[in-house]
C-alpha cells in the first residue's frame, strides 16, 4: 500500500532536483510513477551526501548502513519508501544502488580523471546503475540488450552533467573531463582552472558531446519494446538532457560562468512532438500521455 505523504516526500525531492525528469515521467501510470520518485528521491540524497554533506540528513557512509539493514532503518522517509519499492517491484535487486553509492564514495578521493575509461567507469556506477533501477519499474522483461540500452542511457545522461557542470565541479576541486581529451586537443590544466573558452576548449566540449549522443542512441535502441507510457518517458527524458547539449552551444560553451538550462517552452514542444508520435499506442491521447 503507497504511503501518501511518503510520497508526496519522494515527489517533491524529485521536483526540486530535477524538474526535466519530474516532467518526463510525469505520464507513467502508478505505481511506476511513484516508485521513480523513491528511485529518484534516494539517488538524491545518495548525490548530496557528497556534494552538499551540510544540507544532507545523511553521510554516504550512514546511507551504506542504513541501506544494508533497510528493514529496520528509521527516522527518515527514504526508508519506508525503499521497503515499499522492493515489495511492490521483485525484480528490482540492492545491487545498483549499492554499486552508486559506491561511485559516490569515490568523488571523496578521485577528483581528477586522466582517461574516457576512467570517466566512463565512473559514470557507469553513478549514471548507468540508474538505469538498472528503473528498468524493473518501467517494464515487465527484460534481456541483455535492454539492460545495456538502460545503462548506456544513463551514461550519456551522466556525460552531460559533466559537461553543463564543468565550472561547479571545479569549485568543488572537480575535474571530470579527461586529461587526456585536453592534451588530444591542445587546452591545459590552467586554462580550465582559469575558465577560459576557447577553440580548444570548444573541441573538448564537442568530442564529449558526441561521446554522450553516442550512449543515448545506444539507450534508445529498444525503446519501441517498452510499454507505450514508459517509451514515452525514456524519450523525453532524453530530449530534454540531449537539449541542454544546445543551451550549452547557444551560451557560447561558457559552462563556467553560466549553468544551461531547457526552458519550459522547449520541453513543451518536445512533448508534443514525441506525444504525437506514440498517440497511436497511448489509444489516440497524447494530451494525457505527460503533464508538463
Amino acid at each position: 500500500m503507497i504511503n501518501e505523504s511518503i510520497m508526496r516526500e519522494c515527489e517533491e525531492l524529485m521536483k526540486k532536483g530535477s524538474t526535466s525528469f519530474h516532467k518526463a515521467f510525469a505520464g507513467l501510470p502508478s505505481p511506476r510513477r511513484e516508485a521513480v520518485h523513491v528511485i529518484y528521491a534516494f539517488c538524491r540524497i545518495i548525490d548530496d551526501s557528497v556534494d552538499e554533506p551540510d544540507k544532507s540528513p545523511y553521510t554516504i557512509h550512514e546511507l551504506r548502513w542504513h541501506f544494508t539493514r533497510l528493514e529496520e532503518a528509521e527516522g527518515h522517509f527514504i526508508w519506508p519508501a525503499l521497503r515499499w519499492l522492493f515489495a511492490s517491484f521483485p525484480k528490482l535487486t540492492h545491487e545498483p544502488f549499492l554499486l552508486q553509492m559506491q561511485g559516490q564514495l569515490g568523488d571523496l578521493t578521485f577528483t581528477h580523471y586522466e582517461t574516457m575509461e576512467e570517466l566512463e567507469s565512473y559514470c557507469y556506477l553513478v549514471a548507468g546503475t540508474v538505469g538498472e533501477m528503473l528498468l524493473p519499474v518501467l517494464r515487465e522483461d527484460s534481456d541483455e540488450d535492454v539492460q545495456n540500452a538502460g545503462i548506456s542511457l544513463g551514461i550519456g545522461m551522466q556525460i552531460v552533467n559533466i559537461i553543463r557542470d564543468v565550472g561547479e565541479d571545479l569549485r568543488r576541486g572537480r575535474r571530470y573531463v579527461p586529461l587526456e581529451l585536453m592534451r588530444k586537443h591542445g587546452y591545459s590544466q590552467e586554462e580550465l582552472e582559469s575558465g577560459v573558452v576557447n577553440q580548444r576548449f570548444i573541441n573538448v566540449i564537442e568530442e564529449l558531446r558526441r561521446e554522450a549522443l553516442g550512449w543515448f542512441e545506444k539507450g534508445l535502441a529498444h525503446v519501441e519494446t517498452y510499454p507505450p507510457e514508459s517509451g514515452l518517458a525514456v524519450e523525453l527524458a532524453a530530449a530534454f538532457y540531449a537539449a541542454i547539449l544546445d543551451s550549452v552551444a547557444e551560451a557560447g560553451y561558457d559552462v563556467f560562468r553560466n549553468r544551461a538550462y531547457v526552458s519550459d517552452e522547449v520541453k513543451l514542444r518536445m512533448l508534443g512532438r514525441t506525444a504525437a508520435r506514440y498517440a497511436s499506442r497511448l489509444g489516440g491521447r497524447p494530451g494525457k500521455a505527460a503533464v508538463l
